[in-house]
């Protein structure tokens, strides 16, 4: 019997699932929000990263993840977030949200200025340890997701795909959508082999995704 490719991340054991509630009980703080380079604050600490396209869920993700409410602000203006944002998770951890992608109605320019910060932030962050692509478990992996996989794998920074909202379908739709994300992450050598399925509303994934992280030290 063959294993799948890219199967599910595991419950985590009770040590593993200790270590990741420890990392993430220290307070959370939004640190900046970054346009360029020169701003970034200094590699002094592990960090990961969460990419996806907006609306996917990335800023309940974070919130979730650090049990603070209203940590990351979703905006409700779609693009608008331009920055990279940075928080504290105590004193060890950045937690760092990436701008949303995948409105074709930001301009060209606003566009290309993003493209650009992000490819430097990737290729010249040496403290990154895993970049987290959150991908919506209701419409899986968009071709706009696939160019920000390409990126990765250019810039060597290996990459976890996240499934978000999995309690918004059902489970013979899931298994469909996973096959397609399967298959979507096989063409990327930067891809980490386990998917997490995450429901930030009712906390599924959570523990998963806080030991994976507290694992990357």
């Amino acid at each position: 019997m063959t294993s799948l490719p890219f199967p599910l991340a595991e419950e985590p054991d009770d040590f593993s699932k200790e270590r990741g509630r420890k990392l993430f009980a220290g307070p959370s703080e939004f640190v900046k929000g970054v346009v360029a380079m020169n701003g970034l604050p200094a590699p002094d600490r592990l960090e990961v990263c969460f990419a996806g396209r907006s609306n996917v869920g990335k800023s309940s993700l974070i919130n979730a993840l650090t049990g603070t409410k209203g940590l990351a602000r979703a905006s409700n203006t779609p693009g608008r977030t331009q920055e990279i944002n940075f928080f504290t998770q105590g004193p060890e951890l950045y937690l760092v949200d990436l701008p949303g992608y995948g409105y074709a109605n930001a301009p060209l320019k606003v566009v290309e200025k993003w493209q650009k910060l992000l490819k430097q932030y990737l290729s010249g962050r040496k403290t990154l340890r895993r970049a987290f692509v959150l991908i919506d478990a209701r419409h899986g992996v968009k071709p706009v997701d696939a160019e920000i996989m390409k990126l990765l794998d250019t810039s060597a920074v290996t990459f976890q795909c996240v499934l978000t909202k999995s309690d918004k379908v059902k489970a013979k739709e899931r298994e469909k959508v996973l096959d397609q994300t399967r298959a979507a992450l096989s063409k990327h050598p930067a891809a980490f082999p386990e998917i997490v399925l995450t429901s930030s509303e009712k906390g599924d994934g959570i523990a998963t995704l806080r030991s994976i992280i507290a694992h990357l030290e």
